[in-house]
């Protein structure tokens, strides 16, 4: 079964707010929902990734958004560090983790590993 959702735990919301917003731009993904310290992304109106904000985080996570294809990756990533998250990987194939893979990551602001993919690069 695929999942449902996925949570971050963040400090600062409205940082981590202002760096999702236009990091996960470029993959189709906005606010589809915000309540007290909780804010839902998805595309088509169903959150499906949520960051919230809690005194003590855990340590941090790593989530990766699969993409359309390699412009869309590459556009995650210029997104991502033009948004105040540092580069954890460039755009690029990475045939040791599997033939076909194309991904980038980005930390986002409080160390959470980012990741656009593709499985199919040819």
């Amino acid at each position: 079964m695929p999942i449902d959702h996925v949570t971050v735990k963040v400090k600062d919301l409205s940082r981590a707010k202002a760096f999702y917003v236009q990091a996960l731009a470029p993959l189709g993904y906005a606010i589809t929902m915000e309540w007290q310290n909780f804010i839902g992304f998805g595309v088509g109106g169903k959150a499906d990734f949520w960051v919230a904000q809690y005194a003590e985080t855990a340590p941090p996570a790593h989530v990766a958004f699969v993409a359309g294809g390699v412009k869309m990756v590459d556009a995650f990533h210029r997104a991502g560090v033009a948004a105040g998250g540092t580069d954890n990987g460039p755009p690029g194939k990475r045939e040791h983790y599997h033939p076909g893979f194309y991904g980038a990551f980005v930390h986002d602001p409080e160390g959470n590993n980012i990741e656009a993919v593709i499985h199919n690069f040819k």
